[in-house]
């Protein structure tokens, strides 16, 4: 069977690939805490300053792990429309809940960073699963001129 004659997965969306450029910020971030990187503060509330403990380090793995994967999924063609529609929404009510942990955050630090890429990454993420819930043949219509052509 040839290339062309197996169905390729649709690209990912301009939001797609700039959800997934965020998403690999926070996974450098999570990585370095696991690393032990001293910026407790800036995370989980701020209750740990420096180093975090070694049950939330690797916490801190598990979560870089669960981030590039999803970096993957928006900014790529690894997975069908369907599936990465679907993962999509998923993660951007799951980025509402986080941006509003963000906010209450007593740490001054986990607020002035990550409510803003939080937000970004709803954004972004929600506008990419949009993308995937058009038809390729309806988002090439949209961008034609709305202007009937009289002849």
């Amino acid at each position: 069977m040839s290339n062309k004659d197996m169905k390729k997965n649709p690209s990912a969306s301009g939001a797609g690939k700039s959800a997934a450029l965020l998403l690999l910020v926070v996974v450098a971030f999570q990585a370095a805490l696991a690393a032990g990187a001293p910026w407790g503060a800036a995370t989980q509330g701020g209750s740990n300053e420096g180093v975090l403990p070694d049950a939330l380090r690797v916490g801190s793995v598990i979560t870089s792990v669960m981030y590039a994967a999803l970096a993957a999924v928006a900014g790529t063609s690894i997975a069908p429309a369907t599936f990465r529609r679907r993962v999509l929404y998923a993660a951007a009510a799951v980025m509402v809940l986080a941006t509003l942990l963000n906010i209450a955050s007593t740490s001054f630090v986990e607020r002035m960073i990550w409510a803003p890429v939080t937000i970004a990454l709803v954004i972004t993420i929600w506008h990419a699963a949009r993308h995937d819930s058009i038809a390729p043949l309806a988002r090439r219509a949209r961008s034609v001129s709305a202007i009937p052509i009289v002849r």
